[in-house]
């Protein structure tokens, strides 16, 4: 993941060296994509990252932005964030790692703090556990009381 920093030249290099090292091909869309979503570590929806590409006159389809990012996710650059059946988020940070969900506001944030998941059951028929993704949903009421 690079630094916080504007889109430079650097940059570019940097986000084409991080699609080549997992195994993606460089194209344009990609890059800028990319410029878009791995600058820092953020959540970022499918058309916000859209809005973001296409700010700078990069003229990228939709369907190339949801592709593309299933693409990074299949390919382990970014991870999909699913809060429910119509919210995807697309986390830059691919560390093992849990979320606050803000139903009040639609907003997905990291939780800093250790969580501690005891009892987990048994995989069935010799499976193995690869991961638990826990997202705590919460709202916040000053926010709620006001619309």
């Amino acid at each position: 993941m690079l630094q916080e920093a504007p889109n430079t030249t650097n940059h570019k290099r940097h986000v084409v060296k991080l699609l080549n090292d997992h195994g993606i091909t460089p194209t344009h869309q990609r890059v800028e994509i990319g410029l878009v979503l791995l600058t820092k570590a953020q959540h970022m929806s499918a058309d916000l990252v859209l809005e973001k590409v296409n700010a700078d006159q990069n003229i990228v389809s939709k369907a190339t932005v949801y592709n593309t990012l299933g693409l990074f996710a299949r390919k382990g650059l970014i991870r999909e964030v699913i809060v429910d059946a119509t919210k995807v988020f697309y986390d830059s940070n691919t560390r093992p790692h849990h979320h606050f969900y803000d139903v009040t506001n639609g907003t997905l944030l990291d939780i800093s703090d250790e969580l501690e998941i005891k009892g987990l059951p048994n995989p069935p028929n010799e499976a193995t556990i690869h991961g638990v993704d826990v997202i705590v949903r919460i709202s916040r009421e000053s926010e709620t009381e006001i619309a």
